[in-house]
């Protein structure tokens, strides 16, 4: 008998026109005959079932069920496309735990640890993962320019803390722009975190589990057109994204070690991936995203396909992985 899967998109965040992206290619990569699916529209205003011809039904939030032409319809599994708010912090994930309904995310609190940089980096510095030098600011708070630029450097990147696809980001190479970047950063997030400027080859490693089994997906080299790795760079066309990336078999190695680590310390389940930039040849952690693109341009559809995983096959996969939990 077919599965209903419910595909979550949209969200609260910047992201959310990615996340429909993401979600529609999804539904029309899930296989007909195993599952029938649901493109379900998460935004602030809304909750909606959108069928093929956009109609919109709204969504009952007491069970998570939709009543189309007098019947009730619920989800024997929810594949979870939202990048950001309130899909990727830990909120749906939370809240399809109370109604026990499996997911292909991860569970809440690696949810919403990943998704603040400042706490993840933290947790994960007592386990050797090496990463960038880092100030934090919350809203409010009184700083001086000069006590941040001595401890993390010119150039340095300011980010909103809990925000995605480079929303937020700016890299200040003159003390007279660092509180332009700050300005930008609170217009995404009441936290940000100022990092210093790694100079070396940067790299995103995706981590799945795969038919019960943590796999690092082949990696892939990141060569940005722009300054550094933004929103243009990541969605217009304005960069290379080499896979598998060019890296000496050593550090290679070293980066797939410390993502799987990472990914087995945080108890981590369904999609990652890792953004890493080599110093001194050592991979630095940058940050985890736990929804990442799933467009058939992203990142980590590119990296299962140098390992011979259709997108379909990875779509599949996470739907069994979650049916078993």
């Amino acid at each position: 008998m077919k599965k209903n899967i419910a595909i979550i998109m949209g969200g609260y965040s910047s992201e959310y026109k990615i996340s429909l992206t993401s979600g529609n290619v999804v539904y029309e990569t899930l296989n007909p005959n195993k599952y029938t699916a649901y493109r379900i529209h998460i935004f602030k205003d809304k909750w909606v079932y959108v069928d093929k011809s956009d109609n919109e039904f709204p969504m009952d939030r007491n069970d998570f069920s939709v009543n189309v032409q007098g019947e009730k319809i619920t989800f024997d599994c929810v594949f979870n496309a939202i990048h950001g708010s309130p899909g990727e912090d830990g909120y749906m994930q939370g809240y399809f735990k109370l109604l026990n309904i499996p997911h292909t995310s991860c569970d809440m609190y690696q949810a919403g640890l990943t998704y603040n940089k400042r706490d993840l980096l933290s947790v994960l510095k007592p386990y050797g993962i090496k990463t960038a030098e880092s100030f934090y600011l919350n809203q409010g708070d009184t700083f001086n320019e000069d006590a941040i630029i001595e401890k993390v450097g010119l150039p340095c990147f300011v980010k909103a803390n809990k925000a995605g696809s480079s929303f937020g980001v700016s890299k200040v190479h003159k003390k007279e722009d660092l509180q332009n970047a700050i300005d930008v950063a609170f217009k995404e997030d009441d936290e940000i975190i100022i990092e210093s400027f790694l100079d070396g080859t940067e790299v995103s490693v995706g981590v799945i589990t795969y038919k019960g089994e943590t796999k690092v997906l082949p990696i892939t080299e990141i060569v940005s057109e722009n300054d550094f790795f933004d929103y243009e760079a990541k969605y217009l066309g304005k960069s290379q994204e080499i896979t598998p990336a060019r890296l000496t078999k050593s550090q290679e190695e070293n980066v797939s070690q410390q993502a799987k680590k990472v990914y087995e310390v945080l108890k981590m389940k369904g999609f990652s991936r890792s953004e890493f930039i080599f110093k001194d040849g050592e991979p630095h952690l940058l940050e985890m995203n736990t929804i990442p693109g799933l467009t058939r341009e992203s990142i980590l559809p590119q990296q299962a396909a140098a390992a011979n995983i259709s997108l379909a096959d990875l779509f599949d996969n996470a739907i069994e992985e979650a049916l078993k939990k």
